[in-house]
């Protein structure tokens, strides 16, 4: 078993989970890198995490998926022995944005299992793991955490992805719903909702959030988000600097949530 605390996240090869990643490995954790299709861009994560004294294990697997959600899970206790941070990350967008009244149930499907139905049952196959190894152990003994990354469009209507905003507000509830059941157990659950940040999912669209952002001020913090800012975030709850909170919702969003006029 690892005597470093271990951290589980899922879409960790790019982007926002790469930056939690990184950031849980530069505060002493192990991680396990869960990964979809690039290896290579996995491989450079384990070099980072390593670089920073951590090991890093790589899993691949579609978390969608009912065998590989079981696969990750084994494999991550196999490795480690442990698992003291679940992070649910990965996330895909719509395969085409399309109106709503023109939407195909093809993509919704697709959206709704990686987005929503893998991070559920995820959690629900962790959680079982978590519960039994508190057993017996001391009162004040570490608890150990679960994370859900979901993202502004929880509440923010974008008519062409409907997909992809009911899978994240689907998330705000899966996180209220854990948070409740797990909290005789002394897990807590917390969702992290990032705006927008400058991720492979962005870079299609940075003309656009440039002008909202840099010259019609939509976040009050007038920059783009970065990977790191989450992981920052992230790294609160798994320093335990939240005990008293469980259910709560930390946004990064440079701002975005309080609606200015």
């Amino acid at each position: 078993m690892s005597r470093r605390p271990t951290a589980l996240v899922t879409g960790a090869s790019r982007g926002i989970g790469r930056g939690i990643a990184l950031a849980l490995a530069g505060d002493g954790f192990d991680v396990v890198v869960n990964y979809a299709s690039n290896v290579d861009a996995a491989a450079e994560v384990r070099a980072e995490v390593a670089a920073l004294g951590g090991t890093a294990h790589l899993v691949r697997a579609d978390i969608s998926s009912a065998d590989d959600r079981q696969r990750l899970v084994d494999e991550a206790y196999y490795a480690f022995g442990r698992l003291d941070l679940l992070v649910n990350n990965a996330g895909v967008s719509p395969s085409v944005r399309a109106d709503i009244l023109d939407a195909e149930p093809e993509s919704f499907d697709r959206v709704i299992g990686i987005n929503l139905k893998g991070p559920y049952f995820l959690t629900q196959l962790v959680a079982r793991r978590m519960i039994t190894a508190l057993d017996g152990a001391p009162p004040d003994a570490p608890r150990p955490k679960i994370v859900v990354v979901s993202s502004i469009s929880a509440y923010t209507a974008s008519t062409n992805r409907g997909d992809y905003c009911i899978a994240k507000a689907g998330l705000a509830m899966m996180v209220a719903l854990f948070a409740a059941r797990l909290a005789e157990h002394g897990i807590n659950v917390y969702e992290v909702r990032p705006g927008i940040v400058e991720t492979d999912m962005t870079a299609g669209v940075r003309e656009k959030y440039d002008e909202l952002i840099l010259e019609r001020g939509i976040t009050p913090i007038r920059r783009w988000g970065r990977p790191d800012d989450v992981g920052r975030a992230v790294l609160a709850i798994a320093r335990d600097l939240l005990p008293f909170s469980t259910g709560q919702v930390l946004d990064v969003d440079g701002g975005f949530h309080l609606r200015t006029l």
